[in-house]
């Protein structure tokens, strides 16, 4: 073999094969690892994706967690405030978990957590229900017992106004009445016999007679009746304006006419009194009114008229 034919390429011929040989390998090698590299690649890529769907679904788990919570306080009103601690508690627990799914997150660390939290706002509901349930009894009890008053306070609203027409029957069958009452102007002719008249100048004397009714309520004993005769001017005929001629009558002090006593035993009593002018008293034309008092009661009326 020439020397030209041996430095033909600058080596041997099996050196250049044992060349190719290595590239070829390390040719497969690269392209092996790239595949390796690609695989993997994928595989974080997948895994990541995983990761991320696992936590928008733990977040999904934890909004919905939240807005049940919610909408339980809403649907419970005021009843809540009394659960305000466990409340407060499930607000941090979830803050928290959405702090680390927000960061670098363990799965089953943040799975844990919201299992426990899930646990907790079970109990707040269970806790919830069971207030409810104590608080509508109570309600229904506190309706009842009000209602039942209520039916009281009429029943003895009622018993009330029995009781007080009761007492006015007894109030009225315990009052004495006059009846038959007449009241007649008179004049005297010789100065004794009485003669009716209604000549205003001619009235020396006003008869008044009347029947005090028979009773078998009234306690019997004295009683004091009095007579008022009203001018037509409201005055009253009296023989002094001095508190002599006075009683009370309702809290107020009133004049009398005529005063009598008489002796009550239950029977009727026909009663005849007579008030006579005063010298110097003028009497007027008009409608006179006669009333007689006993205790606090008018027991009697009458009218008669002067020309």
């Amino acid at each position: 073999m020439s020397s030209e034919q041996k430095i033909d390429d600058g080596m041997p011929k099996h050196s250049n094969k044992l060349m190719y040989i290595i590239i070829v390998i390390l040719a497969l090698g690269i392209i092996g690892l790239s595949i390796k590299f690609l695989s993997v690649t994928e595989e974080v890529r997948e895994l990541r994706a995983e990761k991320e769907a696992q936590r928008i679904e733990l977040q999904k788990q934890v909004d919905s967690l939240l807005n049940e919570h919610e909408r339980i306080k809403k649907e419970y009103g005021e009843l809540s405030d009394s659960l305000a601690v466990k409340d407060s508690i499930i607000q941090a627990n979830a803050k928290e978990i959405k702090k680390l799914l927000n960061t670098k997150w363990e799965y089953y660390k943040v799975k844990k957590k919201l299992a426990r939290l899930q646990i907790v706002a079970q109990t707040y509901v269970r806790q919830m229900d069971s207030l409810y349930r104590v608080n509508k009894a109570l309600t229904e009890e506190n309706f009842k017992i009000k209602e039942e008053i209520k039916i009281e306070k009429q029943k003895n609203k009622q018993l009330s106004i029995i009781k007080e027409k009761l007492k006015e029957k007894v109030d009225k069958a315990t009052i004495l009445h006059a009846y038959n009452l007449k009241a007649v102007p008179v004049h005297l002719r010789g100065g004794k016999k009485e003669r009716p008249t209604d000549k205003v100048k001619r009235v020396d004397r006003i008869k008044v007679c009347f029947t005090v009714g028979k009773n078998d309520i009234v306690e019997h004993g004295k009683k004091i009746l009095y007579i008022r005769i009203a001018r037509p001017d409201k005055k009253i005929l009296v023989r002094s304006r001095t508190k002599k001629y006075s009683f009370n009558y309702k809290g107020n002090t009133l004049q009398y006419s005529i005063k009598k006593e008489i002796d009550y035993k239950g029977e009727s009593v026909d009663v005849c009194v007579r008030y006579t002018k005063r010298p110097s008293e003028e009497l007027q034309p008009g409608l006179y009114h006669v009333d007689i008092f006993e205790g606090n009661n008018n027991i009697g009326h009458t009218t008669f008229t002067l020309k």
